[in-house]
């Protein structure tokens, strides 16, 4: 049974997830919680850290990560694999690579 309330609010789904940032070839990335249906240029509701994957500099807020993760954001894959190298969480991390059109077709 649920409650008079239920049927009219709206769940936010959050995620924490990459922005790109910065020129073409010198593409820098902000680590950002926002809502899961925004756009990629879209304003977040926080930032949390900073990815310079030219010279390989990582900067990440640890307090609001763990923070918004309690509050049910779901950080992607490559987040979460960035989180576990940076030993913020603990867990196994999630293959990302994009398989081959050549291995798709010898499973089939």
């Amino acid at each position: 049974m649920e409650c008079q309330e239920c049927r009219r609010c709206k769940i936010i789904m959050l995620a924490i997830r990459l922005q790109k940032v910065g020129k073409k070839h010198t593409a820098t990335f902000r680590i950002v919680a926002t809502q899961k249906t925004a756009g990629p240029r879209r304003k977040y509701l926080e930032l949390l850290g900073n990815v310079n994957r030219k010279t390989k500099a990582v900067s990440l807020n640890k307090d609001r990560i763990l923070y918004w993760i309690s509050k049910g954001a779901r950080p992607s894959d490559t987040i979460h694999n960035l989180l576990i190298s940076q030993s913020i969480i603990s867990g196994k991390k999630i293959p990302v690579h994009k398989k081959s059109k050549k291995e798709e077709t010898k499973g089939v």
